[in-house]
């Protein structure tokens, strides 16, 4: 099916160690995010919009757990290493789990973007807006937000399928997100999402800038085009 909204649907971290009020790393609001992050999914597929789901898995001995947070790993059970199972595990919720089609990409930091494949696989597939979801706003959405923005990606959060510690956190991650340039729908809004629903900033950009929507030749004879 095409993708006509040139859009892709980033699931961060909806995985039991971060889910499970069981697990040491749970975050308070993510298990209530689950069923809105489920029809979220289920209307990517039906839009032909490609679904990334973007989680951690960590080294048993602890070698890649990010420094601020390895002490309360350590001393939580060391969760989510690989083929692990259970409430501190790396497993997924049924329905938040790949199908044939969708992509998996594991990162090592907060960013959905940092030290993985993610852009390049993005721009094969001529996306243009990342719609971005998951746990926690204020970590790993927002500064996939930031960075995808710093990319020249559109950005949208879905609001209801993102969640926080608490309520003040998720409100003045979400108000600053929108104050950064990000679109801020809902899920029940994502049903009714096309091309038309979010406007390509870059390209109106490329547009003004180079006449005719077109961008100069990127190499010349020099490296550089001579056009710059």
């Amino acid at each position: 099916m095409e993708n006509t909204t040139r859009s892709a649907l980033i699931l961060i971290d909806m995985e039991n160690g971060f889910i499970d009020p069981a697990s040491a790393h749970c975050i308070r609001n993510a298990a209530a995010t689950v069923p809105a992050c489920c029809r979220a999914v289920q209307a990517a597929r039906r839009k032909g919009i490609p679904v990334f789901f973007v989680k951690r898995i960590y080294r048993a001995n602890g070698s890649d757990v990010e420094m601020t947070r390895y002490q309360g790993w350590k001393e939580g059970g060391r969760a989510m290493a690989p083929a692990s199972e259970g409430c501190s595990s790396a497993e997924a919720p049924e329905g938040l789990r790949p199908q044939p089609g969708d992509y998996s990409i594991i990162k090592p930091r907060w960013s959905a973007f940092f030290h993985t494949e993610l852009d390049l696989i993005l721009r094969r597939l001529g996306v243009r807006t990342v719609i971005l979801a998951g746990t926690t706003t204020p970590n790993c959405v927002r500064t996939t937000a930031y960075d995808a923005n710093a990319l020249e990606y559109n950005v949208v959060v879905l609001e209801d399928c993102c969640s926080s510690q608490t309520e003040e956190i998720q409100r003045v991650n979400i108000e600053d997100m929108a104050r950064m340039g990000a679109v801020i729908l809902s899920s029940a809004q994502f049903e009714d999402y096309d091309q038309n629903t979010v406007p390509d900033l870059s390209e109106a950009i490329r547009g003004e800038v180079y006449g005719c929507g077109l961008a100069p030749e990127p190499f010349g004879p020099h490296g550089w085009t001579d056009r710059w």
